[in-house]
């Protein structure tokens, strides 16, 4: 039956509507990005004039060295080169190409100017090219990285263990990661600074201003740093050049940057951050009867069911090297929305990446080679307080949270599952001492204990020991106690006759405790062309990580992977690299059985046209699942992607064979692929769409098992450097559900925001089910969200 207070659809797009025309007035209102030789783009001969002579003989510079003095005057980041402050910087130039390249002459030269005052390090690139084949994109932070765009890495303890990255594309919009041994690169890391940057008659121009209160460096009289500049030229190929010469044969990045010594007396530590924070919500949705029904509005921030939330962060920078942040009912809520994932034949939870600020600080320290600590784990907290640092060559990081809201992950030999329990509290320790280059020592000690009983800790031991410049070694030992909650209601689809461990536990939570443990070593090898990676893992079958995300235990699983590099250095050739590689393993439980093995051949190719890879692989396996042995598992896998400008990039995958379909516990003929790309009309439009599909044909009797697809678009229009519209449709078919989710977005900076949107759902009902028939609108919410950084 209809229901009269239900939302009809004319009412539902109306909202939508409304965007679109939003959308379309900005276009017509904001005035284009300024076009090269605009505003006297020709000062690049008038502030240096210092670009490499092309007529003398090229030398790569292996390990260079900048001495630096502070700024004569004052610096305005305009990317205007007439401030006085300018003037006597020291140059960084006699850059070399690492990609394609080996440490060959770039085609284009690069300058850029260093200096500094007390509070900031300044630094101006000035990139010479041609202005008309410049790719910049007018865009949200951290979606530069098409572009052409210049980055600073900046090692401030020379330990080779820790590195911000900072960038900017020729419009000056920002990007920013955090490299960390033994964890790569992090995106989600996010730093405050100023930029500036204009395409010029000869290229462009990128000012910067970068705090030093942003960063953490020695309290010493002069500082003595690790660098590299850095510079992205996409063309046909992905162009790379660094002031410091790279040596192919060495496997450690940091190792191989220059030196930059000088600055003196600078402070670090902001001393003081408020963050406060206020969000309003409010939503409706559709009964198991079909009514609709909105939430009360209950204005009280006391109330359990209300709709304002007001939040509190404060930091103080204890020094340059020690920060003590704190938060008081937070907003931990993400208003970008992740990406769904298929599932439909996945045993396993599914592992979303962390993008909430309070965690940036210290998550270097956080990652291990297990993942022990998971910050999406603590959930809904009602408060979280956290100290991180480093004192010579020890970093440190403290953190503990009250969360309202604890998700308990279960993790077995096949699969795993998750349930929703009460409050708890969560403490997590981790420390590291760097012992030489590459080289270092670390613990982590984790708790998290509930009301009401039951507990889950985590203590272990982790490091790497660099044998040589090819060579390293990797390794961790965790040991880990369980008190399980005794609440059998939380895991209803068990009776208490399903065991684990040999029988000597119960799956259903009742309240058992015992002991586990987890172990990695690795013995990696990397030279100029050839790698060897040398894995061995083991979780025993009571291996549990409450703070952590783990979910499969109860297994003994040694694996390699081994490639080498075929490298085309003429430049004339289509070919830029052909990489074969093999990688294999098989998995064993404690009770001796083996349950998996497998070996997959792969080739990867890259090509000189529009930045074009390739990727084909062929994977077989035997498998021992639920007791059902598995023999002849073999999978055909084909994967492309190609950027032809910075208005389009486009890719694909195809996979055909035999795999397992786990639910129905049968061989099924699966065939998946996806399909992508991302559209740029003009420099301020965005349009990235995808569409990706997997079913599964019963290999003996044909019967289809299951299917799936889910198609998403994202719509993204950037007014300005502050203000972006986005809109999200997304469709799963399996749940046959439809989202919206319109956004718009006010930053000032990463902490200083303005939010407002919505987010829909929508689903084909049937009248038996849900007392109405057809698409419905089946959950709503409207949101604004308001934050602003204080600083003393």
């Amino acid at each position: 039956m209809l229901v009269a207070n239900a939302p009809s659809t004319r009412n539902v797009m109306f909202p939508l509507c409304l965007l679109a025309a939003l959308v379309a007035v900005l276009i017509a209102a904001v005035p284009p990005v300024a076009a090269a030789g605009d505003d006297g783009s020709s000062l690049a001969a008038e502030v240096t004039g210092n670009a490499t002579a092309r007529g003398n003989p090229y030398v790569p510079v292996y390990h260079p060295e900048l001495t630096i003095l502070p700024a004569r005057g004052e610096i305005t980041v305009d990317a205007e080169l007439d401030d006085p402050g300018w003037v006597g910087a020291a140059v960084a130039d006699n850059f070399a190409e690492h990609n394609p390249g080996d440490q060959t002459r770039p085609g284009v030269d690069t300058e850029v100017l260093v200096t500094y005052d007390q509070d900031n390090l300044y630094l101006a690139w000035i990139c010479y090219d041609d202005p008309a084949e410049v790719r910049a994109s007018f865009c949200e932070r951290d979606n530069i990285f098409r572009d052409d765009y210049v980055i600073l890495a900046l090692d401030m303890f020379g330990e080779k263990a820790l590195a911000y990255e900072i960038a900017a594309n020729p419009y000056g919009l920002q990007g920013d990661l955090l490299f960390s041994i033994g964890n790569g690169e992090d995106t989600s890391y996010d730093m405050i600074f100023e930029s500036a940057g204009r395409i010029t008659e000869y290229g462009y121009l990128v000012e910067m201003a970068i705090p030093f209160a942003e960063m953490r460096f020695p309290q010493v009289e002069e500082q003595v740093w690790h660098v590299d500049f850095w510079r992205n030229r996409p063309r046909e190929s992905r162009y790379q050049y660094s002031w410091a010469a790279y040596d192919r044969n060495e496997s450690c990045w940091p190792c191989q940057w220059g030196t930059v010594r000088g600055a003196r007396g600078i402070e670090g530590g902001s001393g003081l951050e408020l963050l406060p924070s206020v969000v309003f919500h409010q939503s409706g949705s559709r009964s198991e009867d079909g009514a609709w029904e909105n939430r009360p509005i209950q204005w009280s921030p006391l109330a359990d069911d209300r709709n304002v939330d007001l939040g509190l962060g404060i930091s103080y920078d204890i020094s340059s090297e020690f920060t003590a942040e704190a938060t008081i009912n937070p907003d931990f809520s993400q208003v970008e929305s992740d990406a769904a994932q298929i599932d439909v034949n996945s045993a396993f939870a599914l592992f979303y990446p962390e993008r909430r600020p309070f965690f940036q600080e210290g998550s270097d320290l956080f990652s291990t080679y297990f993942n022990a600590v998971y910050t999406r784990s603590v959930n809904d907290p009602i408060a979280a307080a956290k100290m991180t640092g480093r004192k010579g060559k020890t970093s440190v990081a403290y953190l503990s949270a009250r969360d309202d809201h604890s998700v308990i992950i279960l993790p077995f030999a096949e699969g795993s599952a998750f349930v929703l329990n009460g409050k708890s509290t969560s403490n997590i320790l981790r420390a590291r001492h760097e012992i030489g280059d590459q080289t270092y020592l670390g613990v982590v000690a984790t708790d998290r204990r509930f009301d009401g009983g039951g507990a889950g800790s985590v203590t272990g031991l982790d490091g790497k020991l660099r044998l040589s410049q090819n060579d390293a070694v990797e390794w961790q030992f965790l040991a880990t106690r369980t008190a399980e909650v005794d609440n059998p209601g939380l895991t209803p689809d068990w009776d208490g006759t399903e065991t684990f461990a040999g029988g000597d536990h119960t799956r259903i939570l009742d309240g058992e405790d015992f002991w586990g443990h987890g172990l990695y070593a690795s013995y990696e090898r990397f030279t100029r062309n050839f790698w060897l990676d040398v894995d061995y893992w083991q979780k025993s079958p009571t291996f549990r990580a409450d703070s952590g995300f783990e979910p499969a235990n109860d297994t003994r699983q040694p694996s390699f992977n081994s490639g080498y590099h075929f490298r085309f250095e003429d430049e004339g050739s289509l070919l830029e690299r052909i990489s074969p590689s093999v990688d294999g393993g098989m998995k064993w439980d404690f009770d001796g059985t083996r349950k998996d093995e497998w070996v997959n051949a792969h080739l990867e190719w890259r090509l000189r046209k529009a930045q074009t890879a390739f990727h084909a692989r062929y994977m077989a396996s035997n498998e021992l699942y639920h007791g059902i042995p598995f023999d002849g598992i073999w999978v055909a896998h084909i994967c492309g992607n190609s950027t032809p400008g910075t208005w389009l990039q486009y890719g694909g995958n195809f996979n055909y064979g035999h795999r397992i379909a786990r639910f129905q516990e049968v061989m099924g003929k699966e065939t998946s692929w996806g399909i992508w790309f991302d559209l740029k009309p003009f420099d301020r439009f965005y349009w990235g769409a995808s569409l990706a599909s997997i079913r599964s044909d019963d290999v003996e009797t044909g019967i289809r098992l299951f299917s799936d697809y889910i198609a998403r678009n994202e719509f993204r229009y950037q007014a300005s450097r502050e203000l972006s519209v986005r809109l999200i449709i997304q469709y799963r078919n399996g749940a046959r559900l439809w989202e919206a989710d319109p956004l718009v977005t006010y930053r000032l900076n990463p902490l200083s925001t303005f939010f407002v949107g919505s987010t829909r759902d929508y689903m084909d009902l049937n009248a038996e089910e849900h007392g109405v028939d057809g698409w419905r609108l089946t959950h709503r919410q409207y949101f604004v969200k308001m934050q602003y950084l204080f600083r003393t």
